[in-house]
């Protein structure tokens, strides 16, 4: 997951709360659900201290905001200055997890949370086709008619006069796909999406991907969810669109795995493991990606500034500071990573670095 995502952290004020909890809305009973969750959630924060004002935020973005549709999970993260992360959640989490903390949690949004794709979402028949596109949270649609007519056979075999009913019908529905085809392509060119996926009955998405330009086609992914005259599953969709960005995140995942493998097996210097060696990394400033794993309680220790995260005092001592704060490791790297604009990836079964913690370096360390 980029830093990019994060980067308005930096300047926020805490104390934070960080919220994960599943915000599922596929029952009858889901908005009584709702706030039931709400209050065990709220009781958990005020147990762990948090302010009247960041409750006030928390709750407005859980219980006063619109509900999701189907299956869902979410995650939010707070801090003195109200709501700084709304996040939808590929997985709804079993278990909800809460934190009021110095820094904000964020290895559940890393674990759980989609890649910040920039994408379109195409549901084309041989009408037309409507286009959403959705970057950074924010979502623009819009509606693309060609002005073919008519698009469905008239009932009678012939039409003195008018030609082939069939041929012209065929010959609208093609005028209507490429001009989906031709505002796909610009809008492919102006946003720059990292996929765009089509929707619609078999045929359409047959007709359309032909007639795309090559370097639209490459982003196309087709989702078989519905048809666009009859109805679409937006719930469906979500599943469909999840689905597909998790298998990019596996993909990024194993090539990760294997870089910080290799790296390690060939003694690169150019990766390393363990809270010492990630600490020192991380104040140097040389981390491409951290990779977490199962880190458990372990705690760093800073002084007032945290690039100058170290695994324990004696380490901050040598470097000349004094320890002014000692923090949850899978709080603090995270986000110093993040201020050095490093990647975050939370590990699997693929690798198991010392300590929890790995990291694919930029350069080597002296």
């Amino acid at each position: 997951m980029e830093a990019d995502r994060f980067t308005s952290l930096l300047e926020s004020k805490g104390p934070y709360a960080s919220v994960y909890w599943d915000d599922s809305h596929d029952t009858e009973d889901a908005a009584a659900q709702r706030e039931l969750k709400w209050r065990a959630i709220r009781e958990d924060l005020e147990r762990q201290g948090a302010s009247p004002g960041l409750v006030d935020a928390l709750q407005r973005a859980i219980v006063e905001s619109k509900p999701p549709v189907g299956r869902s999970g979410r995650g939010v993260v707070a801090g003195e200055d109200g709501v700084l992360l709304n996040e939808h959640l590929i997985r709804p989490l079993e278990t909800p997890e809460t934190r009021v903390s110095t820094l904000p949690y964020l290895v559940p949004l890393v674990t759980h949370a989609p890649p910040h794709a920039t994408y379109f979402v195409a549901t084309v028949d041989h009408a037309g086709g409507d286009v959403t596109l959705h970057h950074d949270g924010r979502v623009r649609s819009e509606t693309v008619d060609g002005g073919g007519y008519p698009i469905h056979k008239a009932d009678s075999a012939e039409t003195p006069g008018y030609g082939d009913p069939q041929r012209r019908t065929m010959e609208a529905g093609r005028k209507n796909l490429r001009a989906v085809a031709d505002r796909l392509t610009h809008l492919v060119d102006s946003e720059s999406p990292d996929v765009v996926f089509v929707v619609g009955e078999v045929q359409s998405r047959a007709d359309l991907t032909p007639i795309l330009e090559q370097r639209v086609a490459d982003l196309v992914v087709e989702l078989d969810v519905g048809a666009r005259n009859s109805g679409v599953d937006d719930a469906a969709v979500r599943r469909a669109i999840d689905e597909e960005l998790l298998r990019r995140r596996v993909t990024e995942l194993d090539a990760a795995a294997q870089s910080f493998s290799l790296a390690v097996g060939q003694g690169s210097g150019l990766a390393t493991q363990g809270l010492h060696g990630v600490c020192a990394a991380l104040r140097a400033g040389a981390v491409e990606t951290l990779i977490i794993g199962d880190v458990g309680d372990s705690t760093v220790v800073a002084g007032d500034d945290l690039s100058t995260v170290a695994p324990n005092p004696n380490v901050l001592s040598e470097l000349g500071t004094a320890p002014t704060q000692t923090l949850r490791a899978d709080e603090a790297l995270p986000f110093v990573a993040v201020s050095i604009g490093a990647a975050l990836i939370r590990t699997d079964e693929r690798i198991a670095p010392d300590d929890g913690l790995g990291a694919i370096l930029r350069y080597p360390l002296p």
